[in-house]
């Protein structure tokens, strides 16, 4: 999210000297690991499921990646953990445009997690008679669309009224004053002889 929001932002308002190369490369390299973590822990969610025994939660595990909403759950896989494996690559995390693709899929891969969490948690029940499908209506979609154009409306609004860059970081990044030499004190007047 940091990156999808910094890359035009820093476009938009030329602000390429202070958000610089190394900067978006960081943001990548914290991509990956975040990355890996969240690989870590989709692998470890289908161990336990299988681990533990417990039929109702291997069940869970095996409806997200067979069930109705497997898709889902597979571009969830896709968007989270092999895109992110691109930002290995050195060149990969030089090209701004493809960092901000990158940053792209990664954010539909984190809204498609609490898609997958949500609704295929709650649309296979104990009881058969309970099971169905979910399918958005308009007001599903109205809500998620408003919810990012107030949060794209509070960012502009926080950009407008607020310094983007804080003031005490820019400190370091300037070039310290040069130590003055110290005044030399005035000549003493010279005595005259009468």
């Amino acid at each position: 999210m940091v990156l999808t929001l910094t890359i035009p932002i820093r476009w938009i308002y030329g602000l390429d000297d202070f958000i610089t190369a190394r900067h978006l490369r960081n943001m990548a390299n914290v991509m990956l690991a975040t990355g890996l973590m969240v690989g870590y822990g989709y692998m470890m969610e289908v161990f336990f499921a299988w681990y533990s025994g417990n039929p109702y939660e291997g069940f869970m595990m095996l409806n997200r990646m067979t069930g109705p909403y497997a898709p889902f759950y597979w571009a969830l896989i896709f968007c989270n953990i092999i895109v992110p494996q691109l930002l290995w690559s050195e060149r990969v995390k030089a090209n701004v445009p493809l960092l901000f693709c990158i940053s792209l899929v990664v954010n539909v891969g984190m809204w498609l997690e609490r898609f997958v969490i949500v609704i295929t948690s709650l649309h296979r029940d104990f009881l058969p008679s309970a099971w169905g499908m979910y399918y958005p209506t308009w007001v599903d979609w109205a809500i998620y669309i408003g919810s990012i154009g107030l949060f794209l409306t509070l960012l502009f609004v926080f950009i407008r009224v607020l310094p983007m860059i804080s003031i005490f970081e820019m400190r370091s990044v300037l070039p310290s004053p040069k130590a003055r030499p110290a005044p030399r004190p005035a000549p003493l007047p010279q005595e005259t002889e009468p």
